[in-house]
């Protein structure tokens, strides 16, 4: 970099910063989109949690009260 050296020093601040902020959004922005991208784990809680619910409504006698009622 042969012309960063004859910028002034506000100038050599503007230009590193601009390039760290760049950096630091590009990197937020792939890890989102890594992290978002990845459903497997809220698959199979959704699909563990489907059969809850059917193993509940297949069987209403194993509660047929709340304690405590009567």
């Amino acid at each position: 970099m042969v012309g960063f050296g004859s910028l002034a020093p506000k100038t050599k601040n503007l230009v590193v910063g601009g390039g760290l902020t760049g950096f630091v959004f590009g990197v937020y922005y792939y890890t989102m989109r890594a992290v978002g991208s990845t459903d497997e784990l809220q698959v199979a809680i959704d699909k563990f949690e489907d059969l809850k619910k059917k193993d509940a409504a297949a069987t209403p006698a194993a509660n047929p009260s709340t304690p405590g009622s009567s």
